[in-house]
């Protein structure tokens, strides 16, 4: 995957351009960057090529908001069945 198609808008690039942006507004990006995406793209994939293009800042807020990103998309969801899946507490 191309840079471009990773960041179509540049919104990743720019977020590592502001001073001072904290976790709130890189979340609100990332979720502006996701809907920017291709429908065909992969988006572990461009969370991937944008980190290592824009990441060297590993302590960055967005760096840790796609790092989070990539942890929370290899997790697979799990579901209780039966009475315990219908049990609120």
């Amino acid at each position: 995957m191309t840079l471009t198609e990773a960041d179509p808008k540049g919104l990743i690039r720019e977020s590592y351009k502001i001073e001072g942006i904290g976790d709130a507004e890189c979340r609100s990006i990332f979720l502006d960057w996701a809907l920017s995406l291709a429908k065909d793209a992969d988006p572990a994939e461009a969370m991937r090529a944008v980190l290592a293009a824009y990441g060297a800042d590993p302590a960055h807020p967005m760096s840790v908001v796609l790092a989070e990103g990539l942890t929370r998309e290899q997790a697979a969801p799990s579901r209780r069945g039966g009475r315990a899946g219908r049990m609120k507490g």
